[in-house]
């Protein structure tokens, strides 16, 4: 059993210290901006933060709300 559980804890840091190479290993290192926002290739394909969509989508809204009010 302590074997078993000093083995998973090797693993496990292991697994951190290949996560972190860039990181740890080079000047300045930084993990990777994986943000959809940040992301050219999805830009160019027209596809945005979830939650840029849904603040359009209720400036949307409160607009048609507007019109059906004032008609």
């Amino acid at each position: 059993m302590f074997y078993t559980i000093l083995i998973t804890l090797l693993i496990v840091a292991m697994c951190l210290v290949l996560l972190g190479i860039k990181v740890i290993f080079f000047k300045d290192g930084q993990f990777p901006n994986g943000h959809v926002s940040n992301n050219k290739t999805l830009k160019d394909r027209g596809i945005g933060c979830i939650q840029l969509q849904d603040k359009e989508a209720q400036k949307e809204q409160c607009l048609m709300c507007k019109l059906k009010t004032e008609k």
